[in-house]
């Protein structure tokens, strides 16, 4: 505890940048969608080639595996950078298609559970609305990208907040 309360500076600087990024998504929420999908690219390269350096520290059973993962993560970065709009949209018909399929278990298990647990109309409640999230996505592309860059942007502030805080609390502690 006393380590962490000697580094509490490291998480005001990470609080100071979330709320920095927040602010920034929501001001600029097209250059933040673009920035993300750059990112994803860059990722996606990098993954890529690393599966590849892998593939050839592994038997050959696991090796075909690690190459065709490797190859389909430089393709879908090279994508990403080719054409960042189609990836934006890909990623939001992604999240809303994991919305509907979580709702739906979530329904299912708050119906399932009902007789062992209290309360189960909340998950119920809950799998109902991220259905709709999902399906409000698949109606509205480019205002549901809009939205998810903005919902990122307050989230970002309010774990910013949270961080300051945090900070701050955490310097008390030391001795």
């Amino acid at each position: 505890m006393e380590q962490i309360a000697r580094t509490w500076w490291l998480v005001l600087i990470r609080g100071i940048c979330a709320i920095i990024f927040g602010i920034l998504a929501l001001v600029w929420p097209g250059i933040t969608l673009y920035v993300l999908v750059i990112f994803f690219g860059a990722y996606a390269i990098v993954s890529g080639l690393f599966s590849l350096f892998a593939a050839f520290g592994h038997s050959v059973q696991s090796r075909a595996w690690l190459i065709i993962s490797g190859i389909i993560g430089i393709l879908a970065g090279i994508v990403a950078f080719a054409w960042p709009g189609i990836t934006a949209l890909a990623l939001l018909y992604v999240i809303a298609f994991w919305a509907i399929f979580t709702g739906i278990a979530e329904i299912v298990a708050g119906i399932a559970l009902r007789k062992e647990i209290d309360n189960e109309w909340m998950l119920i409640l809950g799998g109902v609305l991220s259905v709709i999230f999902g399906i409000l996505l698949i109606i509205w592309p480019a205002t549901g990208m809009l939205t998810l860059t903005w919902l990122l942007g307050v989230f970002a502030i309010i774990y910013g907040v949270a961080m300051v805080v945090l900070s701050f609390k955490v310097k008390k502690l030391a001795p």
